[in-house]
């Protein structure tokens, strides 16, 4: 009896140190998964000017909160979303209370999907527009763990709390060094929202949209949520020339720029026989621009010869324009020294932006550049053959589809005059 006894116990402190020993790491896991996740936390204006109603026909908070429900049915389950309102409790007229009127409606975790749109659902438009004290305590929402951290700002008029700037609270959040990039969305916004958002964007690295339709939001805002939840790759910042024999030389990877208006930028790439050149560039509208603009991106030798190009235009309906471009340099060739040797790329970049009517020009737009050298095609099957590729497949079966088609026409035809004849 003893010894069954003794096993018994024995048996269940092994299954404890087991369960324990599953358990624990199990929750390091957790824990370092939870550390790493990107966070969100989406900052909506809920002062009483979003009663308007100037957006598809209805007011610009049922449009926020249509988007908002758009947005939490995509968020991807590895982001930790949370909601913060301004204006959104106090009615009265103290301008004190008012500039403190900000609030946690969701906090940043786990999403519950019914939770957060039942949240998003109470709100009515209220009070101030507090946006400086309400980006400090998102930013605070966000504190702790490695993983990206957004502040998505969604707002139909500037801040009415001064001195407290929301400019300047965008630099300090900036100069805190944690990686918090702000995003800004202006519902219908006139001149002064447009150049406050632009600045509290441009502080961290972020971008600002001009929103009039409640599809444009909720695009928008699902592309910044998807962004966060993206790798966080971080950008070198380089320097263009303005002619190629000073460009800077760059490798494969992800650089950022700043590019005046009516500016050209140069760059330049190493690419060895057998290498194949791909590379992109996005410049963004941080502020307010004239409609109708374009980005040229240009590989050109060092002689000034051009061998490739892309190009994109836009008509004001997104802030961000790109193209990109594909270069494959030929194998070594026997003696010939010009294909033996490395062939030093040129890279142009010319943008078509202008600014709008007292609108600063300076810093210049943000540039995004990649740049990717990468092994060749090793096989004949792999290089497109003149510019049709796999495309030889879909032209053959079409030939083969004609004639078969045409005889078949052929004898129905012939068989149909033969019947007449003997008629």
């Amino acid at each position: 009896m003893i010894r069954t006894q003794r096993l018994a116990a024995g048996v269940c402190a092994l299954l404890a140190a087991l369960t324990a020993g599953i358990a624990f790491p199990a929750g390091a896991v957790a824990d370092e998964t939870t550390a790493t996740a990107p966070k969100v936390d989406l900052v909506i204006d809920v002062s009483g000017s979003m009663r308007a109603k100037d957006i598809d026909g209805q007011s610009r908070m049922a449009a926020a909160k249509q988007a908002f429900n758009e947005v939490l049915d995509a968020t991807p389950e590895e982001v930790r979303l949370g909601i913060r309102t301004l204006g959104a409790n106090y009615p009265g007229d103290d301008r004190r209370t008012g500039c403190k009127d900000t609030a946690q409606l969701y906090p940043v975790g786990p999403l519950d999907r019914t939770e957060a749109k039942t949240a998003v659902a109470t709100l009515t438009p209220t009070g101030w527009t507090p946006i400086g004290p309400a980006l400090l305590k998102a930013a605070d929402d966000l504190d702790g763990g490695e993983g990206s951290k957004r502040i998505v700002l969604i707002s139909d008029g500037e801040d009415t709390c001064a001195p407290l700037d929301p400019c300047e609270v965008a630099r300090e959040i900036a100069a805190k060094g944690i990686g918090l990039t702000i995003d800004t969305l202006g519902l219908v916004p006139n001149t002064k929202l447009r150049r406050q958002l632009s600045c509290i964007a441009e502080a961290t690295g972020g971008t600002f949209t001009s929103v009039e339709h409640t599809d444009e939001l909720a695009d928008k805002v699902n592309q910044l949520v998807d962004r966060a939840a993206d790798p966080v790759v971080t950008p070198v910042a380089t320097t263009g020339a303005d002619r190629c024999a000073k460009a800077p030389t760059l490798k494969s990877g992800l650089y950022t720029d700043r590019e005046e208006f009516g500016q050209q930028r140069w760059y330049r790439v190493d690419v060895e026989p057998g290498q194949e050149l791909r590379t992109s560039v996005s410049v963004s509208a941080d502020r307010a621009v004239n409609p109708s603009y374009g980005v040229l991106l240009r590989a050109v030798t060092e002689r000034g010869r051009e061998i490739v190009r892309g190009e994109a235009a836009g008509n004001g309906r997104t802030d961000v324009v790109s193209t990109g471009l594909r270069y494959p340099k030929a194998e070594a060739d026997g003696d010939d020294e010009d294909t033996a040797s490395a062939e030093t790329v040129c890279l142009q970049v010319t943008q078509s932006f202008s600014a709008g009517s007292g609108v600063q020009t300076t810093p210049g737009l943000p540039l995004e550049l990649t740049v990717d050298v990468v092994d060749g095609p090793s096989t004949s099957s792999d290089v497109a053959s003149f510019g049709l590729g796999r495309g030889w497949w879909l032209l053959g079966a079409l030939i083969l589809t004609g004639f078969l088609a045409g005889v078949v026409w052929g004898w129905v035809s012939r068989w149909r005059v033969a019947v007449w004849r003997t008629n």
